[in-house]
């Protein structure tokens, strides 16, 4: 199995699937803003304050760059934004998490964490903001996928049994 990739909107859920695909399978899981992260020493929303999206775009490059040329059978989660790079396809099989928008929102603030969630995603302090972008990459995302997993109101377990059925093919 070479590389898994997961795209989705920001609050989809691509973090908690990974570590549940992790538990399911023989595969290692990274995260490429963890990776951004460690590489600045600073958190993402720092990043983009201080330094601005271009530079964050610039550091997302390096990753994809890293990981076509490094890594492999693994499941890499990503940004909400990574899905743009041109290298994409090169990584490995990308699967789309795909919920509506209401629900991905549903879903940040039922969490039992939600402060800390919508603190994490400023971009949610403004919901018209963040719809017209999720409107602007849901036919992006959809255009670019290899797999497109539906994960509205289903369980990490069950999400995680189709995408390990579908790359598998």
């Amino acid at each position: 199995m070479s590389n898994i990739i997961l795209i989705g909107f920001m609050g989809v859920g691509k973090g908690s699937v990974a570590r549940q695909i992790v538990k399911q399978s023989n595969l290692m899981a990274i995260d490429t803003d963890d990776i951004i992260e460690s590489m600045e020493n600073r958190k993402i929303k720092e990043i983009f304050a201080s330094d601005g999206e271009k530079y964050f775009r610039d550091l997302e490059k390096q990753v994809s760059i890293w990981l076509e040329q490094s890594v492999q059978n693994t499941l890499i989660s990503t940004g909400g934004g990574f899905f743009k790079q041109e290298n994409l396809k090169n990584i490995g099989k990308v699967v789309l998490l795909d919920s509506p928008f209401d629900k991905i929102y549903e879903r940040i603030i039922n969490h039992p964490n939600a402060a800390k969630k919508l603190k994490k995603r400023p971009l949610f302090q403004d919901l018209e903001k963040a719809k017209e972008l999720y409107d602007e990459r849901s036919k992006q995302y959809k255009a670019l996928a290899d797999v497109i997993v539906d994960v509205s109101d289903r369980s990490l377990k069950d999400i995680a049994d189709e995408i390990i059925q579908k790359v598998e093919k």
